[in-house]
């Protein structure tokens, strides 16, 4: 398999712009019109993500050890779909008459078995997790909404139950899709630890022409059921060997979410064997009614183990630090040796990301999401406030 030639010519296609979405949801709907009931009605803000992601991923095959384990992730929470083995080959079919209508002479025989076998080994590795998840949980849980606290402008907290217990661990993502906005789904970082009673925080933040963080924020009641997919993403959370090390934190407005449930954890921990990591949480915000959990975070700052550092970047009156969080945390002091959790809009992230880098923290140390380029109306309408997923099949808006 040559993937020199599948990243070149993915790139060539990519170079093409709208044309390229155009001719693969044409194709896939002409061939296939029982899959148009799966994306949602406005394809406006659908556009090139689905054929983008999987171009991306295909056309990366050769890297396939490094992100089998997401590969895996996608496959199983695309249940929730009703997608089955065969919408896998209509897509598949569909990118490949793409490819082969904007490559021209270039798509030879060559050509076109290898991005055949790179999208079979994708797809085969998406339908055998998702196969094998059926034994062990449902494709989507319903969840009542128990709890809706509206905090300040822009930012609504909301408590959900799902039935049965939906698992997850802490910096990891779910799908959510409410009654108001059929199809259209979006990922949410739960804000709390896993607990007793299964249910989970969500942090939306109203963003500018989002359908769906407005909707949540201005109308979603308490009693309605909203749907929720399984949890995804690894890049925020810790495993055993990382659970004990000092953190840096850095979140950008609702980006605090993902972090806020490891310092629930981590405080629970602490209360029950009086040991925790040293913790450093920087949160930024334009305004200062933007740090909607400053109180709660003054609170936790009396533990021997949490610092916390709110900033603001709009508000010249505002009396703590102002400017951009990324550059509070950098000069924050010494920072060789901590491990960084880095969440909030992709500028945000860069901007931290590069600063944390130069300051000293090692590279696979700076943790973030690795999917942030794959959102859907901007990262902002992700947890941060999440309504974005990570690339796969059929999508959510």
């Amino acid at each position: 398999m040559d993937t020199a030639e599948l990243k070149r010519t993915w790139a060539l296609a990519q170079s093409l712009g709208d044309e390229v979405p155009l001719y693969f949801y044409s194709h896939l709907f002409l061939s296939h019109p029982e899959l148009r009931a799966m994306f949602p009605i406005s394809m406006a803000t659908q556009r090139d993500r689905l054929v983008g992601a999987l171009g991306r991923i295909v056309s990366n095959v050769d890297q396939l050890d490094e992100v089998t384990a997401f590969i895996q992730q996608l496959g199983r929470d695309h249940r929730r779909f009703e997608v089955i083995a065969a919408h896998y080959n209509h897509v598949g079919a569909s990118l490949l008459a793409t490819l082969k209508h904007f490559l021209g002479e270039q798509w030879t025989p060559e050509l076109a078995s290898d991005w055949a076998d790179a999208y079979g080994v994708i797809a085969t590795v998406m339908v055998q997790a998702a196969e094998a998840s059926e034994e062990s949980s449902p494709s989507s849980w319903a969840a009542e909404v128990t709890a809706v606290e509206r905090r300040g402008l822009d930012v609504s907290v909301i408590q959900v139950r799902p039935e049965p217990h939906l698992p997850f661990a802490p910096g990891q993502s779910v799908a959510m899709e409410i009654p108001a906005r059929p199809r259209l789904w979006r990922y949410y970082s739960p804000a709390n630890a896993p607990r007793p009673d299964g249910s989970l925080e969500l942090h939306v933040q109203m963003v500018p022409g989002g359908q769906v963080s407005s909707t949540i924020v201005r109308s979603l009641q308490v009693g309605e059921t909203v749907r929720l997919g399984s949890a995804v993403g690894q890049e925020l959370t810790l495993d055993e060997t990382e659970r004990h090390r000092d953190l840096i934190m850095v979140a950008g407005g609702t980006g605090l979410a993902p972090l806020r449930a490891h310092l629930e954890r981590i405080d629970h921990e602490w209360q029950a064997t009086g040991r925790a990591p040293r913790v450093q949480l920087f949160h930024g915000a334009r305004l200062p009614w933007g740090l909607y959990e400053n109180r709660l975070l003054k609170n936790l700052a009396t533990r021997p183990w949490f610092t916390y550092t709110p900033v603001v970047s709009d508000d010249r009156s505002y009396p703590g630090r102002k400017g951009y969080v990324g550059d509070a945390a950098a000069d924050s002091g010494s920072l060789r040796g901590l491990l960084a959790l880095v969440c909030g809009s992709p500028e945000m992230v860069r901007h931290t990301v590069s600063r944390l880098r130069a300051a000293g923290i090692a590279h696979t140390d700076v943790r973030f999401e690795q999917f942030a380029t794959l959102d859907e109306d901007s990262h902002a309408e992700h947890h941060h406030s999440h309504d974005a997923q990570p690339a796969g099949l059929p999508r959510s808006e």
